[in-house]
């Protein structure tokens, strides 16, 4: 249920010679650094996929700035690869064998319901490592063994300076989506840099090329949208720019066939004139944690056959937690001999089976002195509290805290205990 990444193959020779010049004389003394398996370190050295937040970690470790690294070619592998236009942007559910999926109803009928429907537009609202990206994947899949073209663009992608104007995040956003699509690049056809503007440029692109190439209606997936929430100007006139898109389906035939998912994990602050904000149209889904009997079934798909009250202890930690839940079932399914009791007594240690993530929690959080301030507040406290809109926002981004009405509480019990450790800590 995480992400996986790779090194790209131009870089694979130069992260192998970055593991003694950072003063590791062998693989396994890098592994044992992190605290990584040797077969994770390995893996990560020759180019083959491992787990995100490992790859951010090793890469740090080594030097790198992991997006500079990282193997976007195959993110996106097409269904149809004539050049039509007729192909999908994405891997299906069916042909992953390690794609794993609970539904939870009725977010998954909604979803087929609206996209469905000419014009259709939902907007994904949930922190990281909730499962968004895994809702679209089995969303699109659904709807390219419908027959409709899937396209997912990933913001993560964008390097920072497509985010500096809009006609150069315009134009990759563009590329991005005839690339998925395995269409041709045909940007130089549809901009006028001396007449038009790059909002209009974009709108032909889509309108006489990217649509018009095919009959089939597009479901297009823009994830991780809040990367660009930081460039207001850019960010304003692109938001805007998918507002009239939707609007155009209520009069026009062609723009009903384009569908649109936005998914993002934070509050919209961007200042958008209400009639130009697609946030307040469309169908609005936020994800839930997994309830006990989610949970339960979960384990079932990882071939694990448990009860409610063997599961219970795991619930206690981390609640229904998606990732956390996913990540525990998965240890157990790998390593058969290793209890459930035994995997939570080392759960909230660095060397335990969320170590990675918590240190990277800990790494963002001691970047931000009243961030950290406000977090060691709300794991100290019995009962919700009462933080600053902002700060709130940052956790709730990161997933580390829940909203109970104008206060909030920790995420679980595994973040309370870890945090608090460090806390503890500091203080001595």
């Amino acid at each position: 249920m995480g992400r996986s990444v790779r090194v790209r193959k131009d870089y694979i020779e130069k992260v192998k010679l970055a593991v003694q010049r950072q003063g590791f004389p062998r693989q396994k003394d890098l592994a044992e650094t992190l605290g990584f398996s040797l077969a994770t370190v390995s893996n990560f050295l020759n180019g083959k996929p491992v787990d995100w937040l490992n790859f951010s970690e090793i890469s740090e470790k080594l030097g790198f700035d992991w997006q500079d690294i990282q193997d976007i070619s195959n993110q996106e592998i097409s269904l149809n690869t004539n050049g039509d236009g007729n192909g999908s942007g994405v891997i299906t559910p069916d042909e992953d064998d390690n794609f794993i999926y609970i539904d939870r109803p009725p977010i998954e009928e909604i979803c087929d319901k609206t996209l469905s429907q000419p014009g259709g537009l939902l907007r994904i609202k949930a922190p990281g490592w909730m499962g968004k990206t895994s809702l679209m994947a089995r969303i699109l899949g659904k709807m390219a063994h419908q027959g409709y073209r899937t396209v997912l663009v990933d913001m993560h992608y964008a390097e920072t300076d497509n985010f500096s104007n809009l006609e150069k995040f315009l134009k990759w956003f563009c590329v991005s989506v005839s690339q998925s699509l395995h269409m041709d690049n045909r940007i130089a056809d549809y901009w006028d840099d001396q007449f038009s503007t790059p909002k209009m440029n974009c709108t032909a692109y889509f309108e006489e090329y990217l649509l018009a190439k095919s009959s089939a209606p597009l479901i297009l997936c823009l994830d991780t949208v809040e990367r660009i929430f930081p460039h207001e100007k850019v960010a304003g006139e692109f938001l805007g720019l998918l507002r009239a898109w939707h609007e155009q389906a209520k009069t026009r035939p062609l723009w009903k066939q384009l569908r649109l998912v936005i998914a993002h994990s934070t509050e919209v602050y961007v200042p958008l004139r209400v009639n130009e904000s697609p946030f307040n149209v469309g169908v609005p889904i936020e994800l839930p944690e997994f309830t006990p009997e989610q949970v339960l079934l979960l384990a079932k798909q990882y071939g694990l056959e448990r009860d409610l009250q063997q599961i219970q202890p795991l619930i206690d930690k981390v609640g229904g937690h998606p990732y956390l839940v996913g990540e525990a079932f998965k240890n157990l399914q790998l390593n058969p001999t290793i209890t459930l009791e035994q995997l939570l007594q080392t759960s909230v240690t660095d060397r335990g089976i969320y170590g990675n993530l918590l240190r990277h929690y800990w790494r963002l959080i001691e970047q931000d002195s009243e961030l950290a301030a406000v977090l060691k507040t709300i794991v100290k406290s019995p009962s919700p509290v009462r933080v600053s809109p902002t700060q709130a926002h940052n956790l709730y981004r990161m997933g580390l805290v829940k909203s109970v009405g104008n206060e909030v509480i920790i995420g679980c019990e595994v973040y309370r205990e870890y945090f608090s450790d460090r806390f503890d800590f500091l203080d001595q």
